[in-house]
């Protein structure tokens, strides 16, 4: 019987779990089973449950992971001393890298969470929506000190995050930009959208 392959810095769950994200993106988590994941990562599938307990830990594991590091990450912005276009930029890079840098996962926690049972589904929707709201508590702030056009914040956030999660044709793109030429070009378009 086959053994799962760690990576050099990972565990054997890191690699069910980075097999699981690419799965759940191609064929959704609903149409994949323990089974193709286990063909997937190369094993039995009863060796997989050495490791996890289901298919929902794994999405649980996912869209927490980058839930959170989101949440870290704005925090970390949103208590810094910079103005409010140096915010929105930051928060902006980060969630543009991510989606280049952690495709599948970031794809599955945006796309897959509506599959998780409570009391992760309500958690994880908290986390959305607190995500969205610091967004535009920092529009709302520019807008306040005039960094920032008058907008409506929510609308702003809304086009912006779902700008973002459009990287995704990127991905599936014969001719593509880099990957920071990409960043920078829509940090151009959505940031200097918002400067005053």
């Amino acid at each position: 019987m086959a053994k799962i392959k760690r990576n050099k810095n990972g565990t054997r769950k890191d690699v069910i779990i980075s097999k699981a994200a690419k799965l759940f993106r191609e064929k959704g988590y609903n149409a994949t089973s323990m089974r193709d994941l286990a063909e997937h990562v190369g094993v039995e599938a009863a060796s997989l449950y050495n490791h996890i307990s289901s298919k929902s830990e794994i999405l649980q594991e996912i869209c927490f992971k980058v839930a959170n590091e989101f949440t870290s990450h704005i925090e970390e912005v949103y208590a810094s001393s910079t103005n409010s276009i140096e915010k929105i930029e930051a928060i902006l890079r980060f969630h543009i890298r991510q989606m280049v840098d952690n495709y599948e996962e970031v794809y599955v926690n945006d796309r897959e969470w509506k599959h998780l049972s409570d009391p992760y589904l309500s958690n994880i929707q908290n986390q959305r929506r607190s995500y969205r709201q610091r967004i535009a508590q920092i529009i709302e702030e520019g807008i306040r000190k005039d960094e920032i056009k008058s907008i409506d914040a929510p609308t702003a956030v809304l086009i912006m995050l779902h700008a973002v999660s459009g990287i995704e044709s990127w991905h599936r793109s014969k001719r593509k930009i880099p990957g920071a030429l990409l960043e920078d070009n829509m940090i151009m378009i959505l940031v200097d959208g918002l400067r005053r």
